[in-house]
């Protein structure tokens, strides 16, 4: 399958007129301004996340949370569990995935869990370590969502991130924009909504990043939490966290930090993934039932920072 192909007419749009966020369900965005001005709630009751490492959290270590990591999708679930008793939230994440696996092992889990929220992200692994093809990815991910998408839930895809300012991964940059293109398809097509990470600049800063250079920071997570609160339109409470530009560094130390980190994390991970230790822990979803949110914010008088102001 081609990208020809794949980006039919037949979509229902034509590429100028694809909105940045997809498009939206009407009466059920979360919350929406009423003919006062004030914000008035339509809550979803039961988000399940679908994905991988990225929705797992690594790289947001956190005791307290199933796994020992936080993430975004935590995040996004303690600001709309919020004072809400009724409200669950399952995270079917499982670290390592590629996104065959992730369909394959989470879509009828995720199904019977009846959500009306859902993210789905996956894709990852299979651009960075698998060669993958963003086309025949694309088809997959397609019929997917359209059983998401025929369910009533609301659907939130995500785009990849874009690499091209790193010396590592910056060969995969044209794979990574082919399938988001896809991915823009394919929310339109099933009248979703798109999370993008292509278009979050705030990522081209290092300190967004993990060390291992795969994963996102605690800070990535918190800003990536609260563009997609925004993509939802839901007012919350997490304030935006701008840190300051890191100073320039020489050639020599570029190069020094690209050597340490293929010595520290890529070669021991392309040996794990030849050479599985044989004592290691069988790999399984964070949360695999729906329950309350693993921590809620002070309820105290902080300002709601309102949808679209961080970004």
């Amino acid at each position: 399958m081609n990208a020809a192909r794949f980006l039919e007419p037949d979509a229902g749009h034509t590429g100028d007129n694809i909105p940045a966020a997809g498009p939206r369900k009407p009466g059920i965005q979360g919350f929406a301004l009423d003919h006062s001005g004030a914000w008035r709630s339509q809550p979803w009751n039961r988000y399940v996340a679908l994905g991988d490492s990225f929705t797992a959290g690594v790289g947001d270590p956190e005791p307290l949370s199933p796994g020992g990591m936080r993430g975004w999708a935590d995040r996004i679930a303690e600001e709309l569990g919020e004072g809400r008793g009724e409200f669950g939230y399952a995270n079917l994440a499982i670290s390592g995935l590629v996104l065959r696996e992730i369909l394959d092992q989470q879509l009828e889990p995720a199904l019977n869990l009846k959500p009306d929220l859902v993210t789905l992200s996956g894709g990852g692994n299979d651009l960075v370590f698998h060669r993958g093809d963003p086309d025949r990815m694309a088809a997959s991910l397609d019929a997917a969502v359209g059983v998401l998408s025929a369910t009533g839930a609301t659907v939130v895809l995500f785009t990849g991130p874009d690499w091209g300012e790193t010396a590592v991964f910056g060969h995969i940059r044209g794979k990574v924009a082919v399938f988001n293109e896809n991915i823009r398809v394919i929310a339109a097509r099933h009248h979703v909504l798109i999370a993008d990470l292509w278009a979050l600049r705030q990522l081209s800063d290092p300190r967004m990043w993990d060390p291992d250079r795969l994963h996102f920071s605690p800070l990535g997570h918190h800003t990536i939490a609260a563009m997609v609160l925004d993509t939802l339109s839901v007012p919350h409470r997490l304030r935006p966290l701008e840190p300051k530009p890191m100073p320039p560094g020489s050639w020599r130390e570029t190069r020094a930090s690209d050597l340490a980190w293929v010595a520290h994390y890529m070669l021991p991970w392309m040996v794990s993934r030849i050479r599985p230790r044989a004592d290691a822990f069988p790999r399984q979803a964070k949360r695999p039932l729906p329950g309350p949110p693993p921590g809620v914010p002070d309820s105290g008088p902080i300002p709601l920072v309102r949808p679209g102001s961080v970004g």
